[in-house]
């Protein structure tokens, strides 16, 4: 099947030689359509000339009987040893070099063979055949050619029409041999920019996924949060606690309805940005303004968290995703303490300013072998997928910075460093 396509259409597989439908080589195993035209057509043309030259040699009173007698079936035998050109070219070639001494009536099938040994054949080695055709006809030309078939005039016209017949064939094998290497060429190129696609899709992939669990692995853990509080107050009540009040289960039920909205209205820019549709028209993406604002949330939903915010509030010279990456860090640090340590303290560091370099740290307590919960029930871990940290890692490592985390003997420790270029300088007084 031809290259350029899944499906082979009617000139693949008519006007094609086969040596570049069937990949390139100069020997296919089978012909096209175009093979059979072109075989035909000189077959016609060898026996054409073959027919044409026997009345010649029977009137050419001057050759010996011998050549008169053997020159016809030797220029036959030659038409029908054409069968095996594409096959055979060089051997075919060497094969009527004995032809040349006498024959007559084998020129079309010489002519024939020349052209189609320098198609398939390096012309070093084309051009040394010649040459033995020309050596072992010398002696007809000079015996012959030159005192009763037209002096020296019809050897210029043998040796130019030989030598005219190598060059055309040189020329059509070095042109098919160029096609065949632009098509090779193209088939690469097709490879590599599929493989260049197929790697950008799976990037593209990999940034939504780390985008789809930045933002809702962080909504998702408030929630359970949340609903495990209110399922733990509740059952508090039905062993005899106080219960809860119309206003505190009021609160607690907006509380969760406004984190799922914000889960879903999160979801929604991404899967957006997933269909192709450009880029939202919701709230801005977070940034360091935001921090505080995340920490806020934390708090609310019962995480003990002490923050300390020693940076440049105006961020001045900071790129929005540096910024996006640094809220990214302290929602995934928050969201890991709350899965994993949620009794833990959390203590969120956030330092650095232009040219000196943005540090984001999160460090929580180590939570107690065997421990529980808020009042002593057992809370149990809050499913996640696993991969935050490594997306986060890669999202750092894009913007030019370094991730390091894991456990102390007492604590767990999130800490980025992030780059920030110097306040570009303001006008000069």
């Amino acid at each position: 099947m031809d290259d350029t396509g899944a499906r082979e259409t009617w000139e693949h597989r008519l006007l094609l030689p086969g040596e570049l439908r069937f990949g390139g080589g100069r020997t296919p195993a089978r012909r096209t359509g175009r093979d059979w035209l072109v075989d035909t057509l000189m077959f016609g043309f060898a026996v054409l000339l073959w027919a044409a030259s026997l009345g010649i040699v029977e009137d050419a009173d001057y050759l010996p009987r011998w050549i008169v007698v053997a020159d016809a079936p030797a220029g036959a035998l030659a038409c029908l040893a054409l069968w095996w050109r594409r096959r055979f070219p060089l051997l075919l070639a060497v094969a009527m070099l004995p032809l040349s001494v006498f024959s007559s009536t084998f020129v079309g099938a010489l002519s024939v063979a020349i052209f189609n040994l320098a198609v398939r054949v390096p012309w070093r080695t084309a051009s040394l055949v010649v040459l033995a055709h020309l050596a072992v006809t010398t002696p007809y030309l000079i015996v012959y050619t030159i005192p009763d078939e037209g002096g020296w005039t019809g050897v210029a016209f043998v040796v130019a029409f030989v030598l005219f017949l190598l060059t055309w064939g040189t020329a059509v094998r070095v042109r098919r041999e160029l096609v065949a290497r632009l098509r090779a060429d193209a088939r690469r190129e097709r490879a590599e920019h599929a493989r260049r696609l197929a790697d950008a899709r799976r990037a593209e992939r990999e940034a939504i996924a780390r985008e789809m669990h930045d933002v809702l692995a962080h909504r998702i853990s408030l929630l359970s949060v949340h609903a495990g509080a209110l399922a733990y107050r509740t059952g508090a009540s039905a062993r005899g606690a106080e219960p809860l009040s119309d206003a505190e289960i009021g609160d607690t039920a907006q509380l969760i309805r406004d984190t799922a909205h914000q889960a879903l209205e999160e979801l929604r820019e991404v899967l957006t940005v997933l269909r192709g549709s450009g880029a939202t028209e919701g709230a801005p993406q977070p940034g360091l303004g935001d921090v505080e604002d995340l920490v806020a949330e934390a708090r609310r939903a019962g995480q003990r968290v002490r923050w300390t915010g020693a940076y440049e509030r105006a961020a001045s010279g900071l790129r929005g995703q540096v910024q996006r990456t640094a809220y990214r860090v302290v929602q995934e640090g928050l969201t890991n303490a709350r899965k994993h340590a949620p009794e833990a303290e959390v203590t969120v560091v956030v330092a650095g300013g232009p040219g000196e370099g943005l540090s984001i740290a999160v460090r929580n307590t180590l939570p107690a072998r065997g421990g529980h919960g808020r009042g002593g029930v057992d809370a149990g871990p809050i499913p996640g997928a696993g991969a935050g940290l490594a997306g986060l890692e890669e999202r750092v490592v894009l913007d030019g910075g370094t991730l390091r985390h894991g456990a102390g003997p007492t604590a767990f420790e999130l800490v980025a460093e992030l780059p920030w270029p110097p306040a570009a300088p303001g006008p000069a007084d």
